[in-house]
């Protein structure tokens, strides 16, 4: 059996309440904060699924900024990743979750297989960095705006990616 990973950084909560909810719906998954991560956590699990909130001009969650790099310059060939990202798309609708776009550069030259991209339909923003050929590059998540939409969304991601981890 393939064994998955649940790295996540939050700040206010919700990135952690989302990270929970999704190994609540993955077997086996485990969940770990990014500020206790380190690269061996990447060398033992098969499937990674990193998830971060956007702060600022659309930076990555604070506890981010160290284990990026640890990322960038992982060997991740043979592994499935998957990304998830909070934001608000009202307020921060130009940077609307630019957080997993970062994470999304930081992991595509790593030789990682990348799983599940979304549609945008329902989300209104203006721009996104985690937006690839027109569609996201993970699942995106508004607590702000759409809470009662996030254990749906959830689920139903869960569901798509879970017959590629």
């Amino acid at each position: 059996m393939k064994s998955t990973i649940i790295i996540y950084g939050s700040t206010t909560g919700n990135t952690s309440t989302a990270a929970e909810t999704l190994a609540g719906k993955l077997d086996g998954a485990v969940v770990k904060e990014v500020s206790a991560a380190t690269a061996d956590d990447l060398a033992k699990y098969d499937n990674i699924i990193l998830g971060t909130s956007t702060w600022g001009d659309g930076e990555l969650q604070d506890d981010w900024f160290g284990f990026v790099n640890t990322v960038k310059d992982a060997n991740l060939a043979g592994k499935t990743v998957a990304l998830f990202g909070v934001g608000d798309q009202f307020s921060y609708s130009d940077t609307y979750v630019n957080g997993m776009g970062e994470l999304y550069n930081a992991v595509k030259g790593t030789g990682a297989t990348i799983v599940g991209s979304t549609a945008t339909d329902g989300y209104s923003f203006n721009e996104s960095a985690a937006v690839v050929d027109g569609k996201f590059v993970g699942l995106a998540l508004d607590y702000d705006n759409q809470s009662d939409l996030s254990e749906d969304r959830i689920g139903a991601w869960a569901s798509a990616i879970a017959p590629q981890l």
